[in-house]
């Protein structure tokens, strides 16, 4: 296991060099785990995370994996029907779920018909079932659900899932999933994983591509003391944490 606060940070050439790396990782932490808890944990998010995901589609690893024993959820969601072109679950299923053997009962996606509030509450109560019957691991130290692995992405602005600078849901230490209906990026209405959820995972991947992100990453990988933490900088998973990092994203540290 690693050991907490294990930081690692790789910079690709480019976004074929990232999602070689990506894909060898994730099938590592596929293995490790269906090894020894014969499940898979995996956390989704949406923007160009799934893109990054391409490789795990392709030989070997589309031979190899077991999906099977893959569960897949969100770290965050848009509160819309699932055709929607917003819709997460749209965007992982066409670039990613629909091309490899997961069973549909292993992806945990949201209730579309209900209110965000709703739909919040109504993932936390499917995620408490699911440790309960062991398919997510608890975390002995925090008590919030422990993810083998969390692929999460960053926005320009810093924020992860859908936790953004400055707003009060930073600050949310009791709920697992939670809502929000003011989001400065549209659509305003999503349900997310609260951050003693995320930094409770085993591992994490930072995914990000692009130089309109390198500001946000300097400031949660550089020496800047003085400047507001972003989102990004909070996430702290009791394993390790691994960037993988385009050499754009990287152009400031």
């Amino acid at each position: 296991m690693a050991t907490k606060g294990e930081v690692k940070k790789e910079v690709f050439e480019s976004a074929e060099d990232l999602a070689v790396s990506l894909a060898k990782y994730t099938a590592q932490l596929s293995d490790k785990f269906c090894k020894e808890r014969g499940a898979f944990s995996v956390v989704l998010s949406g923007g160009s995370l799934i893109n990054s995901l391409r490789k795990l589609v392709e030989p070997p690893y589309i031979d190899s994996i077991e999906w099977s024993k893959w569960h897949i959820f969100w770290a965050d969601e848009r509160v819309v029907p699932k055709d929607h072109e917003d819709s997460n679950y749209k965007l992982a299923y066409d670039g990613f779920l629909s091309k490899v053997p997961i069973l549909p009962g292993n992806v945990y996606s949201i209730n579309d018909a209900l209110s965000a509030e709703g739909a919040a509450e109504d993932y936390e109560t499917c995620l408490r079932h699911l440790v309960k019957s062991n398919v997510v691991d608890i975390s002995a130290a925090s008590g919030f659900p422990k993810f083998d692995l969390q692929l999460l992405g960053m926005g320009p602005d810093g924020h992860v899932a859908s936790l953004f600078p400055g707003h009060p849901l930073l600050k949310e230490n009791e709920k697992w999933v939670t809502y929000i209906k003011d989001s400065p990026k549209p659509p305003p209405e999503r349900i997310t994983f609260t951050f003693p959820v995320i930094n409770s995972s085993a591992y994490i991947a930072l995914v990000v591509n692009g130089a309109n992100k390198a500001g946000a990453v300097q400031n949660a990988l550089g020496n800047s003391q003085n400047s507001e933490k972003l989102p990004v900088a909070m996430v702290s998973p009791e394993g390790e944490l691994a960037w993988f990092l385009d050499t754009a994203a990287a152009s400031k540290l």
